[in-house]
């Protein structure tokens, strides 16, 4: 199976915080990653699904005083991967191994049952992790590096065994495959995939922007909708190009990047900064106009989905307002220019 990553753009993670902090979020080679833990929740069964996996996680460990989530994934039952810290930031999952180690939540708890899904999707992710770093790495179980009984017993003998997964076929050479291999891993971005196995137009013209841009050397035919590997080598040179080096520029799109090439992010989430603003009338206890989604799906694409239980849609609500100023208090201000209504300064930032 092929490798795709949930950002956390799209599941509506908050900006890391930028104070000085213990557990990071410092940058970290991969060349220093040589362990990759696996973890369970706790005691207690989880009953959350989606994005409101990763956003719990997230609420809890910012509650403990930690830069942002945790683990570097989270996978849940359906084998959806998010991203918490990613491939590069320090964790704060084992205490003495948040550089060495990789570590992943497999959101289960107590004595529940993980699905195959997600084991699958956990193991495919440790071959990836080794793809990436260039070496196998140490499969281990949160216990292993710290006195908890995390990840449980079904996980820890799981991982024990060697971490198998029915209808998972690990790549050809084992875990340790050449770094001259392409990537192949696939992340989503506002809703859309892209990396190997990714289908869809916006494949098509990325691989068009690159070739304008003059990085279509790879190309033999296309390019087309369906993502390969000539699409990865063609995109990794255009990474080069802008001063990505090493696992930076593997080929698979970033958000910094892709926007970069293609003057702006598409997608559900999508706005551009010729959207003017409309007027501070339209916001506000009693307000419903197309302004208002359009403000709660900008809030989202830069991480402040998480006040939003629904939606965002037309109507005002507590969350759009509760978003806009934890975005109004990001920027540094306060008192009355953090008060959750957009003005044209906000609006300004927000869509820039």
């Amino acid at each position: 199976m092929s490798v795709e990553i949930i950002s956390r753009a799209t599941w509506g993670a908050k900006p890391w915080d930028n104070d000085p902090r213990s557990d990071g979020p410092a940058y970290v080679p991969l060349s220093s990653r040589t362990e990759f833990f696996v973890h369970y929740d706790g005691a207690t069964h989880i009953t959350r699904t989606g994005y409101a996996i990763p956003r719990a996680i997230e609420a809890e460990h910012l509650g403990n005083g930690w830069a942002g989530i945790g683990y570097h994934f989270v996978v849940s039952q359906a084998g959806e991967i998010f991203e918490g810290r990613g491939w590069t930031r320090q964790g704060s999952h084992c205490p003495g191994h948040n550089v060495s180690g990789i570590g992943v939540q497999i959101a289960v708890g107590g004595d529940q049952e993980p699905t195959e899904a997600a084991l699958a999707a956990c193991r495919a992710l440790y071959d990836e992790a080794c793809r990436k770093t260039g070496r196998t790495l140490a499969k281990k179980g949160h216990r292993d590096g710290y006195a908890t009984e995390c990840p449980g017993p079904k996980l820890y003998k799981w991982v024990q065994a060697g971490m198998p997964a029915k209808g998972y076929t690990p790549p050809a050479g084992g875990t340790d495959p050449s770094s001259s291999t392409p990537a192949r891993y696939r992340v989503t971005i506002n809703g859309l995939s892209y990396g190997y196995g990714a289908h869809g137009d916006h494949v098509t013209a990325v691989g068009r922007a690159l070739v304008a841009a003059g990085f279509g050397a790879a190309y033999k035919d296309g390019p087309g909708p369906d993502w390969t590997d000539a699409d990865t080598e063609c995109y990794a040179a255009y990474q080069r190009s802008i001063g990505y080096s090493g696992t930076d520029a593997d080929g698979v799109p970033g958000e910094t990047s892709l926007r970069r090439l293609l003057g702006v992010l598409p997608g559900k989430s999508t706005t551009t900064a010729k959207t003017p603003f409309p007027g501070r009338d339209k916001f506000g206890k009693g307000k419903s106009n197309r302004y208002v989604t359009l403000l709660g799906e900008r809030l989202v694409a830069k991480g402040y989905g998480r006040f939003y239980r629904v939606g965002p849609g037309p109507s005002w609500s507590d969350a759009d307002r509760a978003a806009v100023r934890a975005f109004q208090r990001a920027q540094g201000w306060t008192g009355s220019d953090a008060d959750g209504y957009p003005g044209p300064q906000t609006w300004a930032r927000l869509f820039a």
